[in-house]
């Protein structure tokens, strides 16, 4: 099973839902701003994109600009943002078994497929 951390109303998310859905994948869609991930989903969802916390904070957010720009968090810190302020969270991230894309642009999807 494909899992997506998918914002619908975010355009590139919708595109790599519909490449998955597509190639008759099964999928599992996880709207994160509602379900929003634990700090230990965040770690398990990093080791298999292979990234820090803060490659996949989005640094455009008004709730970045206004709470983060400028500061020198630990990880442990930006995990921590992320669960506070799931809006931070790069979109969309396609996990398949153990290996993970931000599928910008929505074609990297097939990167682990």
């Amino acid at each position: 099973m494909i899992t997506i951390y998918h914002n619908n109303r975010c355009g590139k998310s919708r595109s790599a839902l519909c490449i998955l859905e597509e190639q008759g994948k099964k999928i599992k869609t996880v709207e994160y701003l509602k379900d929003v991930p634990t700090v230990e989903e965040l770690k398990s969802i990093l080791k298999k994109l292979k990234m820090k916390p803060h490659d996949i904070i989005r640094t455009k957010e008004a709730v970045y600009l206004e709470k983060y720009k400028g500061k020198n968090l630990s990880d442990e810190q930006w995990l921590q943002a992320m669960h506070e302020n799931p809006i931070l969270i790069e979109r969309p991230i396609v996990i398949n078994g153990n290996k993970a894309v931000v599928a910008r642009p929505p074609e990297k999807v097939n990167e682990i497929l």
